[in-house]
């Protein structure tokens, strides 16, 4: 496989810590696909007229918390399913309309526009950090973004793991413009498939263009959109009565309890990779657990790894690779900017590890160790030898072991509906009983101390459903 470097450091990611309340939503769980806010009664006035509009939003961002922000005219609505809201009780220095909304990861620049969200009106760009406006804002767009035309249509950011580097994405009538946040370059992109986009935002590492009340899938790298589009944003970003998807799945309460990670049921694979994505897996399912804050939602394995289906048993990352054990079968991905199978895989996985199967794999940061677990027994691999063989087994203190994972703060091993922490693979091998159990749902998905599943604000359960 070439020279590979070790893998870098992950740590548990900030969703395993409580959430902070803001913006009057508390310690609610995130929603599953509609994002939180007090609902209003079916026979509001407000949600009818609402969900009768086909003009679509004015810009769609999430905040720094990651609720999704819907603006028309002089109003806002936190996660549509609220009360309209004057955009001046969030952002009391400007008042709507709002041309373009986004908010920005700029890791490169921590300092400056990192995890900030800006608001475009006219000629002029507002930058608010923590829903306070920086100091020298507004400023004129183009002074901020040299290059970039007035009255935008929309904004979008696109991240260095989906594009080259840190860049945003502007949209004004049929061009689009990508502005490069580090060399300030500026490219004029013909994307005849996603013009006139009238809002745009990032949710989960997928990129959606609004063209009034119906909605795009684009790539932000080449403008490319899937088949099946457009589709209306009244099924899939709105709570309006009688619409919407998921609700045969509702009913059946064995998938339900596959798709709701607060379901108590165990994930038979956890994984991390190179840039800091943490995935549960679960009956051909996934969820990102270090993004907790922008929704928890089921997604099928190959909405992000092409032709990937099925269960996994387990699932292990090292070199820019991720590795998912299927029975006797290993496929290998490569993780940079996006996921692409590498050729001739499926393999057995004998032949790629010299073991026939596995219940649990991991590896840890700046080590090039697999340790596979099958049963009570441990059994290190290094991944720079070839042929590669394992060595010889160490015992558990478990009799079996659904999942593992190993980052900055430890070995986890997930058992049932708990997960077992330790400081290490040598203290894990030195014990001699369990470490104590801690709830996989409460700690990780921010879920009821219980495991059990929250509500959704509207009332009830559903799995939701994503555009794919």
């Amino acid at each position: 496989m070439g020279l590979l470097s070790p893998k870098k450091p992950l740590g548990l990611p900030h969703s395993c810590l409580p959430p902070r309340g803001h913006g009057g939503h508390g310690n609610k769980t995130i929603g599953i696909w509609h994002h939180l806010g007090s609902e209003p009664p079916a026979n509001s006035t407000e949600l009818i007229q609402r969900c009768a509009d086909e003009e679509g939003f004015d810009a769609v961002t999430l905040d720094e918390m990651g609720t999704m922000v819907f603006f028309k005219g002089s109003s806002v609505w936190k996660g549509f399913t609220g009360a309209a809201e004057p955009i001046e009780d969030s952002w009391p220095e400007i008042q709507g309309p709002v041309d373009a909304a986004l908010r920005i990861h700029y890791h490169d620049h921590p300092d400056s526009l990192h995890d900030n969200v800006l608001l475009f009106q006219g000629k002029r760009v507002w930058v608010y950090h923590e829903g306070r406006l920086r100091h020298g804002y507004p400023k004129l767009i183009e002074q901020e973004f040299p290059g970039i035309p007035a009255d935008l249509d929309a904004a979008v950011e696109c991240h260095p793991k989906e594009c080259p580097s840190e860049t945003i994405v502007f949209f004004k009538g049929p061009k689009a413009f990508t502005y490069d946040l580090r060399t300030k370059a500026v490219k004029l992109r013909a994307w005849p498939a996603i013009s006139n986009c009238t809002a745009a935002v990032r949710w989960l590492e997928r990129y959606y263009c609004f063209q009034g009340i119906r909605f795009l899938r684009f790539d932000p790298l080449r403008g490319s959109v899937p088949s099946h589009y457009p589709r209306d944003a009244r099924d899939y970003f709105m709570r309006c009565p009688g619409r919407g998807h998921g609700r045969e799945s509702q009913r059946n309460a064995t998938l339900w309890g596959i798709l709701n990670a607060c379901s108590g049921r165990p994930f038979p694979a956890f994984s991390s990779d190179d840039p800091g994505r943490i995935y549960a897996f679960r009956g051909g399912h996934y969820f990102r657990v270090d993004s907790v804050r922008d929704g928890l939602h089921a997604w099928l394995l190959n909405h992000t790894w092409s032709g990937l289906e099925g269960e996994v048993d387990a699932a292990f990352s090292w070199a820019d690779k991720l590795y998912f054990i299927q029975d006797s079968q290993v496929t290998i991905y490569r993780s940079e900017h996006g996921y692409s199978r590498v050729e001739g895989y499926p393999r057995p996985l004998v032949e790629e590890l010299g073991v026939s199967q596995a219940d649990a794999a991991f590896t840890c940061p700046y080590s090039s160790v697999l340790y596979i677990i099958q049963g009570n027994h441990l059994q290190p691999i290094d991944l720079q030898q070839s042929p590669r063989r394992p060595g010889p087994p160490r015992l558990l203190p478990h009799p079996h072991v659904d999942s593992a994972i190993c980052t900055t703060k430890g070995v986890f091993l997930f058992v049932g509906a708990d997960f077992h922490q330790y400081q290490d693979v040598a203290k894990l091998s030195a014990a001699t009983v369990p470490a104590p159990a801690q709830n996989t749902a409460a700690v990780f998905f921010h879920c009821s101390s219980s495991g059990a599943p929250q509500p959704l604000p509207w009332g009830g359960h559903h799995p939701g459903h994503n555009p794919q």
